[in-house]
């Protein structure tokens, strides 16, 4: 096959890991609204190795493609990005400072989306933008502090799961539990 004909190959196996990811993410975000939150770690952590996987194949395997160039690291930022905002969302109806910061998130989500600008700038003048060994530890620490999260290992939530707080372990729930339904201040209605 020509050079042209492979890179503009669609059905290649990386991209079809990187559809995968994508549909991992779909599953992912039920699971967590339907508060099933081992089950959106086991498939937030499958999408994630498959990352590595459909990189690895693509370079050994000769199966690098526009569109995977695209469809990869596309299908990274949805997982990533969601993940932390999705474990941030439970602190803060919960009222619960904990250890991810709203400001945190902003960064997270605002480098990855200065990353894509800058990728198809310099890739539209023919540059190679792929991913360095930084990027891709940067890629590993985050999916090892979002994976902490969400399986309750408490690194990324202040000492507190995301789902503690979803199913009513927020500050607000516990002092209404401890208190006999009255509250901090002794009405049956939390204040604000």
């Amino acid at each position: 096959m020509g050079g042209d004909a492979a890179i503009d190959r669609v059905w290649t196996v990386p991209n079809v890991l990187s559809f995968a990811r994508l549909g991992l993410s779909v599953a992912f975000f039920v699971f967590l609204e339907r508060g099933d939150f081992t089950a959106a770690c086991v498939a937030f952590v499958v999408a994630a190795s498959t990352d590595w996987i459909d990189g690895w194949y693509a370079r050994r395997y000769a199966q690098v493609s526009r569109l995977g160039r695209i469809l990869d690291p596309f299908a990274d930022k949805v997982i990533v990005c969601a993940a932390f905002i999705y474990l941030l969302a439970p602190m803060l109806h919960a009222g619960v400072r904990g250890g991810l910061r709203p400001w945190m998130v902003v960064v997270i989500v605002g480098r990855e989306l200065l990353v894509t600008a800058l990728r198809s700038f310099f890739e539209e003048r023919g540059s190679d933008f792929s991913a360095k060994f930084s990027g891709k530890l940067k890629m590993l620490l985050q999916c090892v502090a979002a994976a902490a999260g969400l399986g309750g290992g408490g690194s990324v939530t202040g000492g507190r799961s995301s789902s503690s707080l979803a199913s009513g372990g927020g500050a607000e729930s516990a002092s209404l539990r401890s208190t006999g339904g009255r509250g901090i201040h002794g009405s049956s209605s939390p204040s604000r």
